[in-house]
């Protein structure tokens, strides 16, 4: 019988090496699977806050908004049709002042209709080109690059033909 090598370990022996070398794996593996775990709560967690903490910037920077209509509303009663005209300006103002510092743009509704930025409500026979925007029913916005909400717009179509 010819022998491999220096002496080798009993069949046992290397048995008993190779289950612990198994268990310290599957316990490496256990406990990465619970630290990602925990990663994933903890990031999830942090998203919230993140998202409560802009609420409430915006919140913030919404309420003297509300303040100011609600002196609107009280001129309303008052009887004061000019100071309820300029109240309701002035609110107009500053809400589309924080939207713009917050990023909000309107879209441009002028020209060619655009599937993306628009929504087509109907279209009516018209002598402008065909396909481009002629009302703008509801204006639309958007943040950087992604649509809030789509402008709501009717297009030209085609004029009719005059069956003489």
């Amino acid at each position: 019988m010819e022998q491999e090598g220096p002496i080798t370990e009993s069949g046992d022996d290397r048995l008993a090496a190779l289950e612990t070398e198994r268990d310290e794996a599957v316990d490496g593996w256990k406990r990465a699977a619970a630290d990602f775990d925990n990663y994933k709560k903890r990031a999830a967690r942090e998203r919230e806050e993140y998202v409560t903490l802009a609420n409430e910037r915006l919140v913030k920077e919404l309420l003297p908004i509300l303040d100011d209509l609600e002196r609107a509303l009280a001129a309303v009663g008052e009887h004061q049709e000019a100071a309820v005209e300029e109240g309701v300006r002035l609110v107009h103002q500053s809400l589309a002042s924080l939207l713009a510092r917050n990023g909000v743009k309107e879209i441009d509704a002028d020209g060619k209709f655009d599937p993306h930025v628009h929504e087509a409500l109907l279209s009516q026979p018209s002598d402008a080109e065909e396909g481009s925007v002629i009302d703008v029913v509801q204006k639309g916005y958007t943040i950087g690059d992604r649509v809030v909400r789509p402008a709501r717009v009717v297009i030209a179509a085609a004029p009719e033909a005059n069956d003489g």
